[in-house]
């Protein structure tokens, strides 16, 4: 059987089958002067890297070619209701600049606070261009403040334009009260809000009923007061916040009727269930019925309800005191004087006059309150 030996002379390794011992990896050399030459190879390629760096970007800065040169270099898009005067100043202080040292972000942010920009992109052109793209704001009403009539968009921001442009547009909104500049941006926000679920309720059978309203009044976010035109005359009708086409179809039901026996009705509370409030006019004119219609004396103060009775919280209703009359004379003075007494007793009664109506979904009889 034979014997292995080990080679003194170390030919094994030269002999085929022999193993070699494992070497290290390029990154791991195993002896000092190879770690000492790795260090130094690194510390040539990052000072390379850096003095390129350096090397590019005062090329850059230095370059004229990547100078805003002027006004013109700066491009627009989306220009309607803005104009470039008012875009400009906001880049004043980049004319001239480095293209890469003008604040994109910032750029932006000052344009947004245009009040006619709801949102802005800011973007280089090389070599030497910025580009603007504006999504302006879309009106939805007419506001007043005051004598002052503009316009607001979906979030409550009051935009300004001259009243010949805005005969150009053909614009045909409500006019809105209520929207005040000084209110936050959160509030005037809620109240628009609910301006936009009543025009969409009102529209959403495709019979554009939103047309027929004149004026909405969100002072109060949670009661939308709109005035509604009848024949030469507005009523304003409590639609409250929520139910919109509901209530709006209850009172286009029966408007007529009210209107036939209350000829000073002025406003119809309809944010209740089961019963809506009417009130009457002030003034001289609410004593007087309509045409074929029993006589009805709106309270100067307090409600009454169906049965009567005073509705809690609210001063009875109390006829208006007369004047003392001087003794009859005679026969003729004396009927004249239970004449008007009668008519004051008759006026009283029908203070109390109570009219029930049926509404279009057979639901108990609705409760008509009237309210001076």
């Amino acid at each position: 059987m034979p014997l292995e030996m080990e080679d003194p002379e170390g030919d094994d390794e030269s002999r085929p089958g022999a193993r070699s011992a494992p070497r290290g990896k390029w990154w791991r050399p195993a002896g000092k002067a190879g770690r000492i030459f790795l260090m130094l190879g690194a510390v040539t390629v990052l000072g390379g890297v850096t003095f390129l760096g350096i090397t590019v970007r005062s090329f850059i800065e230095r370059d004229a070619r990547f100078r805003i040169a002027g006004a013109a270099d700066i491009q627009a898009t989306g220009l309607t209701e803005v104009s470039r005067a008012d875009m400009l100043p906001v880049f004043g202080e980049d004319i001239g600049r480095n293209i890469f040292f003008v604040p994109l972000g910032e750029r932006r942010k000052q344009l947004e606070q245009i009040p006619w920009v709801e949102r802005a992109t800011v973007m280089r052109v090389l070599p030497d261009q910025i580009r603007v793209s504006l999504v302006e704001r879309q009106p939805v009403a007419f506001t007043r403040v005051g004598q002052q009539i503009g316009l607001v968009d979906a979030d409550g921001v009051l935009l300004s334009m001259p009243a010949a442009a805005m005969a150009r547009h053909h614009y045909s909104f409500p006019v809105i009260t209520g929207i005040d500049p000084g209110d936050p941006a959160q509030s005037r926000q809620a109240r628009m809000a609910v301006y936009e679920r009543l025009m969409s309720e009102l529209d959403s059978g495709g019979q554009h009923l939103s047309q027929q309203i004149s004026e909405i009044d969100l002072t109060d976010p949670e009661d939308a007061r709109v005035l509604m035109p009848e024949q030469g005359t507005d009523i304003l009708a409590h639609f409250g916040q929520d139910h919109f086409l509901e209530r709006y179809q209850r009172y286009k039901a029966h408007i007529a009727e009210w209107r036939q026996q209350y000829a000073n009705l002025a406003a119809v509370d309809l944010r209740y269930d089961q019963q809506v409030v009417l009130q009457m006019a002030s003034g001289k004119e609410a004593s007087q019925p309509a045409p074929g219609a029993s006589a009805t004396q709106p309270a100067a103060s307090g409600q009454t309800t169906t049965d009567g009775k005073p509705v809690p919280g609210t001063p009875a209703v109390a006829a208006k005191p007369q004047p003392a009359k001087k003794p009859a004379a005679n026969s003729a003075a004396k009927s004249r004087a239970a004449h008007e007494k009668a008519e004051r007793d008759k006026k009283k009664r029908a203070e109390q006059r109570h009219t029930a109506f049926n509404d279009s979904n057979n639901l108990p009889p609705e409760k008509i309150r009237t309210m001076g």
